[in-house]
């Protein structure tokens, strides 16, 4: 449950894969979700194997991350605030793909601040391996469903999206709560 409270509200991945499935629909974007859900397996094994509390043993790297992730999701945030509306769209243009959702998936405050808080909160098993599988387990299959959901949401706000007023506004919104998430989870 905790992990569905903090993995399941609205972030950086989760915002971008709605502007994703709106913009381009389901299957389009599958890719672009497959990313996602790498670059956060990959967080989610960093700090399941303490890669990440070495990483920020060394102080320089938490203001070097944090930076990168930030210029990142701004990068990301403009683009989608400035996507032409359905109705403008070329159906050639190329949806997000495979490398821009792992880069998003491991550039991602959210996550991994998310993931070490379930880490450092929750207790699956007695031994710390099996622990740390049980919640490498779940928080896969978490990652999955809840990043495959918010695509859904997406996909499913398109046809509201065809009228162009609508569509830039909701695209601007969008963008400004994907740097308000950010902005929430990378304050000291």
């Amino acid at each position: 449950m905790t992990a569905l409270a903090i993995m399941g509200t609205p972030g950086p991945a989760t915002i971008s894969l709605t502007a994703a499935g709106s913009a381009y629909g389901m299957r389009r974007s599958l890719a672009y979700l497959a990313g996602i859900v790498a670059g956060t397996a990959a967080v989610l094994l960093a700090v399941a194997t303490g890669i990440t509390a070495a990483l920020l043993a060394v102080p320089a790297v938490r203001p070097a991350l944090i930076a990168a992730g930030a210029v990142y999701i701004l990068w990301l945030a403009y683009h989608i605030a400035t996507a032409p509306p359905l109705s403008d769209r070329r159906a050639d243009l190329a949806a997000p793909g495979l490398a821009g959702g792992a880069l998003l998936g491991v550039a991602n405050p959210k996550a991994w601040i998310a993931i070490a808080a379930v880490f450092a909160s929750a207790r699956l098993a007695d031994g710390t391996a099996a622990d740390a599988a049980g919640k490498v387990a779940v928080l896969t299959v978490m990652i999955v469903v809840i990043n495959a959901a918010w695509l859904a949401a997406g996909s499913s706000l398109a046809p509201l999206l065809r009228d162009a007023g609508r569509a830039r506004l909701v695209n601007r919104c969008l963008a400004g709560v994907l740097v308000a998430a950010a902005l929430t989870v990378v304050r000291p």
